[in-house]
């Protein structure tokens, strides 16, 4: 039998990992990427365990901890910076988008071939169309119809990493009325983000604009935030509009599957994104190099659907406590009950020791 024919449309963190993971003795692989490029700056992502697990398969895990660092606790904070509620990190390693992103695109085999531009029209001709294309994806519009498109949600992400290590006192996320600010260290430097409503975009968001926006907003936020922002440039900073996906009952439609974003986007305030998008193409990858195709989607499928529309769901959820506007008080209010809670909880066990 020959060589089974594997179009990716995207090469991002779901399709470079989907190509490093398919066996090369067994498949034809494309990677589409309209970057010419991999992206010089991007905030530090939170790798939980199963992410590592599957860095593991793909033989990276080593360089991954080498090139990031274990993320430890934090806070749910006010704006001022008063902690509200303790949160632990145990097990977790942050690692910045681009150091992820090139571990992944060192891995792919050189037998797969990389065509650069944007994809307007999916291919027809492959054995398997993969749509790795993020939460706008052509694929997923293509196959599904009209009625799977991305929406923009009315919020704004802006986020960035600047020089300086932030205080174990000021990491955290703060949560403000209707806005969000994150703050962690990242190999050296500071990783942040915010998060508020705002009419930028929907697509094309100038940056500057942007950030002199973000400062406006949080000016009345702790010394560190203000820092962080003072810090920041166009230059080490990103912004976008917040998009998300329909709810999907399934990622595979005859020979096109989806991946990532383009399966089931989700908004950031569970972190989670980047980890299951490596999960799903390490596990897609597996169960192809195993199973006929109709076996492994369908494998694929079982795995994937129900956890990762779950996940999708919940950190809409949080994302709407989070950035709530009208029932501000009553949220801090409950959150400083559960954090003395928790504290009691841990002291009380300390003692007993």
């Amino acid at each position: 039998m020959g060589m089974k024919k594997v179009e990716i449309i995207g090469g991002g963190i779901a399709g470079l990992a989907l190509a490093s993971r398919l066996d090369p003795g067994m498949f034809d692989v494309t990677v589409y990427e309209q970057r010419p490029e991999l992206p010089p700056v991007g905030t530090t992502l939170a790798m939980w365990t199963e992410a590592q697990q599957a860095l593991s398969v793909l033989g990276l895990l080593g360089a991954a901890r080498s090139r990031g660092a274990p993320i430890k606790a934090g806070a749910l904070r006010s704006p001022s910076g008063e902690p509200m509620l303790s949160m632990e990190g145990e097990g977790l390693m942050g690692l910045s988008r681009p150091e992820l992103l090139a571990l992944l695109d060192s891995a792919v085999p050189e037998t797969v071939r990389r065509v650069t531009g944007r994809v307007e029209q999916v291919p027809g001709d492959a054995w398997l169309t993969v749509g790795a294309d993020g939460v706008r994806s052509v694929v997923r519009r293509d196959a599904w119809g009209d009625r799977s498109a991305a929406k923009p949600t009315p919020f704004l992400a802006v986020r960035g990493v600047v020089p300086g290590t932030p205080s174990p006192e000021d990491v955290g996320e703060y949560w403000g009325c209707g806005e969000i600010f994150g703050l962690a260290p990242a190999g050296g430097g500071a990783n942040w983000y915010a998060s508020f409503r705002s009419e930028l975009g929907p697509d094309r968001v100038d940056v500057a604009e942007a950030l002199e926006m973000t400062r406006n907003r949080y000016a009345n936020y702790s010394p560190a935030v203000l820092e962080v922002l003072h810090r920041a440039t166009p230059e080490n900073s990103l912004a976008q509009r917040i998009w998300t996906t329909p709810p999907l009952g399934r990622y595979a439609r005859g020979n096109v599957v989806l991946v990532g974003d383009a399966a089931h986007a989700m908004t950031p305030n569970l972190g989670r994104g980047a980890c299951e998008a490596l999960i799903d193409a390490v596990t897609l990858g597996g169960l192809l190099n195993d199973l006929p195709l109709k076996d492994a989607l369908a494998a694929y499928g079982r795995k994937r659907v129900l956890r990762t529309q779950q996940l999708r769901m919940a950190s809409s959820l949080m994302g709407s406590i989070a950035l709530a506007q009208g029932m501000q008080p009553w949220r801090d209010a409950l959150l400083k009950q559960v954090g003395r809670r928790v504290s009691r909880a841990r002291d009380g066990a300390g003692t007993s020791k």
